[in-house]
């Protein structure tokens, strides 16, 4: 099986599609909690899209038309506070 060379920081595309799997996966129970509200259109019709990439990151929940990305940080956060703080920027 032949894989793409790697992206930015070593990554190639089959690692990044493992990892997205892996957190679509495997939610927060804040993800869980938000995504129910989220879902289905129910805040005043807006759709929102679960899991999606954006460059070399993944945002938790993100409205296209709105240019909106909601992160539900968690304790995944804390063990790199500079990655975290990249992200956010």
């Amino acid at each position: 099986m032949e894989t793409s060379p790697p992206a930015r920081g070593g990554v190639t595309s089959g690692m990044r599609k493992l990892m997205h799997q892996h957190l679509r996966d495997n939610p927060t129970d804040a993800e869980k909690l938000l995504w129910r509200q989220l879902r289905m259109k129910r805040i005043d019709g807006v759709r929102f899209r679960r899991q999606y990439p954006i460059g070399p990151y993944i945002g938790d929940f993100v409205c296209l038309p709105a240019r909106l990305i909601v992160e539900a940080d968690g304790g995944q956060h804390a063990t790199d506070k500079g990655r975290d703080e990249r992200r956010t920027a």
